[in-house]
């Protein structure tokens, strides 16, 4: 580093504070703080001095809930996340927060949630009052082959039916949250389409085989600078002296890591159950386009972004560009599979309602043709067990018989062919 902005910045990177959420989001204060405060007490009586177990609770979203579950001092909180060192640090964080750990029973494993430990955790520290869940497979960059596909499905899909008939098998009857994505919504990508084929599991009886629970969801935004995201990669292409890049003419919605553990947690909550919340942003003014985002970014850090459509001289570029105050962003087209130009909240057959709460409204699921999810969640473990084969093409047409709104165009580019 050349710049001594970006010197004296990783402190920052590290930080993700507010005024660097705020540069994709365009808010100080979350979007749904009036709600969170209008329904703190019902908040309380769902949280506090109760038992909740948090599945992927170490990644972005997922411990941002945590940290505002901890507030309201749970009598247990058990945290589940296969990544070792996000627990760790997250561990550390809540410790060494200023408030201290007011949590009596606070247990994290290193577990997948799909495993026979995690089947063990259930059995061994049922009941439980609220179960939230995040793990996922969750880039459109994850289904570029048929074992990427299929490692998707396995996540997203034949481990929530398996976890959620443990909890089943326990008699749990509290309250299910499930996160799910804007792009489960008319999915285009085979992501998207895998969190719609999640949805129909939660709520779908016959595939959690009885299952009890007050079942809930959310469709978002983009998270700013949540772990992988593109927002995120800013921060490392910078560290690294590496260019910038996004895709040309595209908006997205965002919310900050605190925006979306309040829409959790009010999912959760508060949400009637059998509903998918979703926010209520405006398109005219909360579609933020991508390039002005990596503008902002470059500003904060006392650069000026300087415009390329050659990948090849974006690469080159940075040293020569620094020397000016200057950093290469460059442009790319929107040619890979399952990229979505727009994004949406609201699928073709769902109306959007009231639930009484000003930052949101919802969605009821629609529930699919009947029997399909599961033969297609029984041909999935029949793929996965190795009893049976298919390529990608034959899986995707699997998937489009249960998601008629499902329109998957096959561009042989993926992300990882693009810096």
């Amino acid at each position: 580093m050349t710049n001594l902005a970006l010197q004296n910045s990783m402190g920052v990177f590290s930080e993700m504070n507010s005024d660097l959420a705020a540069l994709a989001t365009g808010r100080k204060n979350s979007f749904f703080s009036t709600d969170m405060e209008a329904f703190d007490a019902q908040l309380n009586a769902h949280i506090s001095d109760k038992r909740v177990l948090v599945i992927g609770g170490a990644g972005s979203i997922g411990s941002a809930v945590v940290r505002e579950l901890v507030k309201r001092q749970p009598k247990a909180l058990h945290v589940v996340d296969q990544s070792e060192n996000n627990l760790a640090e997250l561990v550390r964080d809540l410790r060494s927060h200023a408030n201290g750990m007011n949590v009596d029973d606070f247990r994290t494993y290193p577990v997948d949630y799909g495993s026979e430990p995690m089947r063990m955790i259930i059995q061994d520290f049922h009941p439980y009052d609220m179960v939230l869940n995040f793990a996922a497979l969750k880039h459109v960059r994850s289904e570029k082959d048929i074992y990427s596909l299929l490692q998707m499905l396995d996540t997203n899909v034949v481990k929530q039916v398996r976890f959620m008939r443990w909890l089943r098998d326990v008699g749990f009857e509290g309250r299910y949250f499930c996160v799910s994505t804007d792009k489960a919504a008319n999915p285009v990508s085979l992501m998207g389409a895998s969190k719609r084929l999640m949805e129909h599991v939660i709520f779908t009886k016959d595939v959690a085989s009885g299952f009890l629970g007050h079942v809930t969801s959310a469709r978002f935004a983009n998270v700013a600078f949540s772990d992988g995201s593109l927002l995120d990669a800013f921060l490392h292409r910078l560290e690294k002296g590496q260019a910038l890049a996004v895709p040309k003419d595209v908006r997205r919605y965002f919310v900050s890591m605190e925006e979306a553990a309040h829409i959790c947690l009010l999912a959760s909550a508060i949400a009637e159950p059998n509903k998918i919340v979703i926010p209520r942003l405006n398109p005219e003014e909360d579609l933020i386009s991508l390039r002005d985002i990596a503008v902002r970014v470059l500003k904060h850090f006392g650069l000026e972004a300087e415009i390329y459509e050659d990948e090849d001289k974006a690469r080159c570029a940075v040293e020569g560009e620094l020397r000016d105050s200057r950093y290469p962003l460059l442009l790319t087209p929107l040619n890979t599979s399952g990229e979505k130009p727009y994004e949406e909240f609201v699928g073709r057959g769902e109306l959007a309602s009231d639930i009484g709460l000003q930052s949101l409204e919802a969605v009821g699921h629609v529930l699919p043709q009947e029997g399909s999810m599961l033969s297609l969640y029984e041909e999935i473990e029949d793929i996965l067990s190795g009893a049976k084969r298919m390529d990608k093409s034959q899986v995707v047409a699997k998937i489009a018989n249960v998601i008629p709104e499902f329109h998957h165009i096959e561009t042989n580019q993926n992300l990882d062919q693009r810096m």
